[in-house]
């Protein structure tokens, strides 16, 4: 324990964003205090107990390249792992596991009160110590003062967070635990920008009060599957759970659209913007009047617990609205509440407040990560508190900022579309926002981001001298494929013919061979016994398969992300003066003023910055032209 208060770094929540944060700082070296409102709700999972999904699952393996925690911990004891998107292409496929919901934040909160240079602690941050424009630590709701060098806020939907169901609104933060409160009013005073965002949750409802034969069951996959690439130790497919299908009906749509006006959200009374791409079961009744049914799945929370999650069914309806609604459901006739669903309204930090390193641009050594940044999501708010902690630690070492290309992750995709897009709604990661998502794959990125993981300090030697070993197999593999050939071997053209492929007319390399459709790397040591020779590991054959296979994809990717990043070296001076450069928009002056963007790259990307003022804007700094006169 620091007895006099002081820290290199301070974080704010103890959520999936403020431990990835904490561990970051305290693996780099840094003494670090975790302030949480409650030690034992840390890592907590209020929402859906799923790590990964679409685009989140590719998510949290950059966050396990990069050094970070979460991939190990949802390994240790999920109750599903599947991989999603198998019948589509590689860009587009990722893992989800269905995580227990008592387990994970246990093995979180455990890992967290093990970790040296960490200290933790319960309280409510209530203020920040503010002089001469820098953030120097938290007031704490007792009295108690902390100090630091940089300061992370991460919290989460608490901060002066209210809950919703039907009519009814009071302040309370999520799974019934006590709000943040006063600390949204001190941002205010330092004219930090804050608006309303809006989530909610279903509910969860007895496991033995349910009809299974009524919902099809939907299994995981029998294979080893893992997030982090250290993970040796997997869950047998007989000792996982299965989660169930089933879906709405005429009847449950009537009852939610005779009951609108008794909804917190179609009420008036709900003031923050809510998630596009996890709407309500009532807002997507009222969008989608189209649709006969829509789908919902019953998951088991925890091996510990009798509580099912009924996902696709948030709702802010009243208790009495949401019991005529679940008992309309096929299975759930007679089904008991444990939970009832509830809206959740809270503070989040607009996001022309902060730039590409997470730190507030009127402050210095001020951060922040995950839902006070705008997102939603577990997997979305951990790989900003690895950001954040990382760029933190970087900064009081006087290192050069850690800043991740949209080309090479989808963390980089994720800051890069707060910073220059922005967002009013809690802003959930997809694959169509990552138009080089063929390089941000699951199966690669170690090969993205270790090295950069390494170099600032947070993989550990060992494990980047593993990599480095996997690598270089990787790359011996490849090249010893393309040095080599196949002849026109009787058993070579049988195995062709056999595959409906033409026989061969004269010999080609491996690499040539092994892009057709149909054959597989294994395939080919039928052929060349040479192959046997070398590290046959499944993650090595993996990525020699894909990179060859999508060889011409790849490149074709790559380029376009060259192109794009030569705009990102055209830098713009931090003193450029936007609102009177002649040939700009009106509309392009104000948010290129607000934001200042580093270079052109990134003011290509905002929202209201068009083409044509991208060009005004290379040609006044081509020639000097700062002052926009």
């Amino acid at each position: 324990m620091n007895s006099n208060n002081n820290f290199d770094i301070i974080v704010v929540g103890g959520g999936h964003a403020g431990l990835e944060a904490a561990f970051a700082s305290a693996h780099m070296g840094m003494s670090t205090l975790l302030i949480t409102l409650n030690i034992k709700m840390m890592a907590n999972m209020p929402c859906n107990p799923s790590i990964g999904g679409s685009a989140k699952g590719i998510v949290v393996r950059e966050i396990d390249a990069l050094g970070g925690m979460m991939g190990k911990i949802a390994d240790k004891e999920y109750l599903q792992m599947k991989m999603l998107n198998v019948g589509k292409g590689v860009a587009v496929q990722c893992l989800r596991a269905q995580e227990d919901k008592l387990v994970y934040p246990s093995l979180m909160q455990q890992e967290a009160l093990n970790t040296n240079n960490l200290t933790i602690i319960e309280g409510e941050v209530v203020d920040l110590i503010e002089k001469d424009k820098t953030i120097l630590g938290v007031v704490l709701k007792d009295g108690n003062r902390y100090f630091s060098k940089a300061t992370i806020l991460t919290t989460g939907t608490y901060m002066q967070s209210e809950i919703l169901i039907g009519h009814n609104k009071e302040f309370g933060g999520p799974d019934g635990e006590k709000p943040s409160l006063g600390l949204s009013e001190n941002l205010e005073k330092l004219g930090i920008k804050l608006y309303r965002l809006k989530t909610g949750t279903p509910p969860r409802l007895k496991k033995e009060s349910i009809d299974f034969s009524k919902a099809i069951p939907q299994y995981g996959d029998n294979q080893k599957l893992a997030f982090s690439y250290e993970t040796n130790n997997f869950i047998p497919f007989e000792k996982q759970e299965p989660c169930y299908l089933i879906y709405t009906n005429e009847k449950t749509h009537k009852i939610i659209l005779d009951n609108l006006d008794k909804s917190s959200m179609y009420s008036g009374l709900v003031k923050g913007v809510g998630p596009r791409y996890c709407p309500s079961i009532e807002d997507k009744i009222v969008r989608f009047k189209d649709k006969e049914r829509h789908q919902l799945f019953l998951e088991p929370e925890s091996r510990l617990t009798n509580s099912i999650y009924l996902q696709g069914f948030s709702t802010s309806m009243p208790k009495d609205v949401q019991i005529e609604m679940v008992h309309s459901l096929p299975g759930l006739e007679h089904a008991e509440f444990l939970k009832y669903a509830y809206a959740i309204e809270y503070d989040a930090i607009d996001s022309s407040e902060f730039d590409s390193t997470l730190s507030i641009k009127k402050y210095k050594g001020l951060y922040i990560a995950g839902q006070i940044c705008g997102t939603s999501g577990y997997e979305e708010a951990a790989a900003l508190g690895l950001v954040a902690g990382i760029n933190a630690t970087l900064a009081i070492q006087n290192k050069s900022p850690f800043i991740l290309r949209r080309d090479e992750a989808y963390i980089g995709v994720m800051i890069d579309d707060l910073v220059f897009k922005g967002t009013k709604e809690p802003y959930r990661l997809l694959s169509s926002r990552a138009e080089y998502r063929l390089l941000l794959r699951h199966d690669n990125a170690d090969i993205r981001l270790s090295k950069k993981g390494f170099e600032v300090g947070l993989l550990p030697l060992k494990r980047y001298e593993q990599f480095c070993q996997k690598l270089n197999s990787i790359n011996s593999i490849i090249e010893y494929l393309k040095s080599h050939y196949i002849g026109t071997r009787d058993d070579i053209n049988q195995f062709l013919l056999n595959l409906g492929y033409p026989k061969l007319n004269h010999g080609v390399s491996l690499s040539d061979f092994l892009k057709r459709d149909k054959i597989h790397f294994n395939d080919l040591l039928k052929f060349d016994e040479k192959l046997n020779e070398f590290d046959l590991d499944d993650e090595i054959v993996e990525e020699v398969e894909i990179t060859l296979k999508y060889e011409g994809y790849i490149l074709n990717s790559q380029k376009l992300a060259e192109k794009q990043k030569k705009l990102e070296d055209l830098f713009i001076p931090d003193n450029f003066n936007y609102l009177d450069l002649d040939g700009l928009a009106l509309e392009a002056r104000q948010k290129l003023n607000d934001i200042r963007p580093k270079n052109i790259g990134q003011a290509s990307r905002i929202s209201g910055v068009n083409p044509s003022d991208i060009n005004v804007l290379i040609m006044a700094i081509q020639r000097g032209n700062v002052d926009g006169k």
